[in-house]
């Protein structure tokens, strides 16, 4: 199992060149870096608390959704939410977290190519010319749908011809949703003529990217709420019912993120169920993002980046040292201790430790790299802490077998015996710890979630390493001269345990003192008592009278030869 786990952080390390062999540091102990993000609204007004909660949750869940954990994400002065990410933000990671991903559903009313020019008959490059406020702005005669070409109003063509996609005179995302939009594709290549917004970003209730069964390429594919599956059924319908009677482009709708076409393409058909798809020009990592964006909802307000630099460890390298000390200090403990009471079988314990040690680390490391797991000070204390619940699996374990001991049982048979008593014991406690620390990952702070997660991890590897490693360990160990004869050294002699009577009915003879050996039999015998069952007395004070009974009958029978 530890060959499989180096072999697999190796291929990350060697192959794909995105793994380590140490653990990625979180913010706390490495430092990383800070944006500082600025809210902006429609009418210049402050943001109310409400919007900024909101958003900072939003933002919270696109940082997780992109592989980066133990991020910092908090509002400061009513206006500003601060982003603090461990190590290096890259480009899409900050584009990730400033996008406010407004989507919008708007039908085409007419394309073209990104010119501001035409040519003339006489073959020479003229620009459109600019709009005129005397041009007619009013729709006539009053349009009856978002795809109704009575929107395109003199005014609105000369703005639609002149439009400059390099060059915008406004910001398409901040333009009303009840009006036409002109928009250009991400490109820039291709501009846009839109009806008014006929569905947003609400009307999604999941986005995921993937693809297409048939051209292989990547889309996105969306779920819609009811209300919004509902109203875009009857879009598709409209839409396809253009499209039989050729009134190109008016039989396309456009995916409109933040003033930006990413896609617009025909409708092929009625789509009642909700489940339209979003192709175009993606990538793996780019489909990704989209969908991250959708999935996580359009942000209440638009941000500016106000600022953007690193922030150095909270704690740093010195608390870190400090936690490790501090585990060692934990594992010698544990270690003398365990070899002060349980002797031998102290070494047990401390190989069992270290090789959940090795388990975790490399778990750690290969969770870095797979998930973007990164080990906070909080998850250093979850792995302190752990060093005491795996010792207590032990003790459960080794003092079962010393009871089977006690009772009467062979070596090898209170090995077998003590692991089916102990091991249901330890899963119930197990699953406690496990219990507890989901619930405090769940409803924690964030800050609180590495001790969370730690504590969950260490407690299942816990499990594996008991029933894996150090049963098995055992059974080899009652094989051995050493243990199997009970050495007083080993932990497992039954004269020092007390192990005072044969069977569960039957003592042993002892030799009692007032000090030495005689002495502590007197105390083992006393606690066999206390150890015994109802029956079992029952049945020790009935061969005892049967004893009684037969030692008298010789000696009624002399006295009567006597007489």
């Amino acid at each position: 199992m530890t060959g499989v786990l180096f072999g697999i952080n190796a291929l990350g390390v060697y192959v794909f060149q995105k793994s380590s062999w140490t653990p990625e540091l979180a913010l706390d102990l490495q430092g990383g870096t800070q944006i500082v993000l600025q809210a902006q609204t429609e009418d210049g007004a402050a943001p109310s608390q409400e919007q900024m909660d909101q958003a900072a949750a939003i933002i919270r869940q696109r940082v997780d959704a992109s592989g980066v954990s133990e991020a910092d994400i908090t509002t400061e002065g009513g206006q500003n939410i601060v982003v603090q990410i461990p190590g290096v933000a890259d480009e899409a990671t900050r584009n990730r977290i400033k996008s406010s991903a407004q989507l919008e559903f708007r039908a085409v009313l007419d394309t073209t190519a990104a010119a501001t020019e035409f040519t003339g008959e006489d073959g020479k490059t003229t620009p459109y010319p600019t709009p005129d406020d005397s041009m007619n702005a009013t729709p006539s005669p009053e349009p009856t749908d978002a795809s109704d070409p009575s929107w395109i109003t003199e005014r609105l063509r000369a703005e639609f011809l002149a439009y400059d996609c390099a060059n915008p005179q406004s910001d398409p995302a901040r333009a009303p949703k009840d009006q036409p939009l002109i928009a250009c594709d991400p490109s820039g290549t291709a501009k846009y003529l839109l009806g008014p917004a006929e569905l947003d970003g609400t009307a999604i209730t999941d986005a995921t990217s993937g693809r297409d069964p048939k051209s292989g390429a990547w889309l996105v594919q969306l779920t819609m709420t009811a209300d919004g599956a509902d109203a875009f059924g009857k879009v598709s319908t409209r839409l396809y019912q253009n499209k039989l009677a050729s009134l190109s482009p008016r039989d396309q709708f456009a995916f409109v993120l933040d003033g930006s076409v990413i896609s617009a393409p025909q409708m092929n058909g009625q789509i009642l169920d909700g489940r339209p798809s979003i192709s175009g020009s993606f990538t793996q990592e780019s489909s990704k993002t989209l969908a991250d964006q959708l999935k996580f909802g359009a942000l209440p307000l638009s941000f500016e980046v106000q600022s953007s630099g690193t922030v150095s460890a909270t704690l740093g390298t010195q608390q870190l040292q400090i936690g490790l000390i501090a585990g060692l200090i934990g594992l010698a403990l544990v270690a003398i201790y365990s070899l002060i009471v349980y002797r031998a079988l102290g070494a047990v314990i401390v190989a069992s430790i270290a090789v959940m040690g090795v388990l975790t680390y490399i778990i750690i490391c290969i969770l870095a790299w797979r998930m973007g797991f990164r080990l906070s000070l909080a998850g250093v204390a979850g792995l302190i802490v752990s060093i005491g619940f795996v010792a207590d699996s032990f003790i459960v374990y080794f003092e079962r077998i010393r009871d089977e001991l006690r009772d009467g049982k062979s070596i090898t048979a209170a090995v077998e015996d003590g692991w089916g008593r102990a091991k249901r014991t330890i899963y119930i406690s197990k699953s406690i710890n496990i219990l507890a620390a989901v619930v405090l990952y769940i409803l924690a702070d964030a800050t609180v979630k590495g001790f969370a997660f730690t504590l969950g991890l260490t407690t299942i590897i816990d499990v594996f390493i008991f029933v894996i490693f150090t049963h098995p360990v055992m059974q080899l160990l009652v094989r051995t001269r050493f243990f199997g004869n009970g050495h007083p050294l080993s932990g497992l002699d039954p004269e020092s345990l007390g192990a005072v009577y044969r069977s569960r009915s039957q003592y042993r003879e002892v030799v009692t003192a007032a000090s030495g050996r005689g002495a502590k039999n007197v105390r083992s015998r006393a606690e066999a008592d206390r150890r015994q069952t109802i029956a079992e007395r029952k049945r020790a004070e009935a061969l005892a009278t049967a004893g009684t009974t037969t030692d008298e009958s010789p000696r009624s029978k002399a006295e009567e030869g006597e007489n």
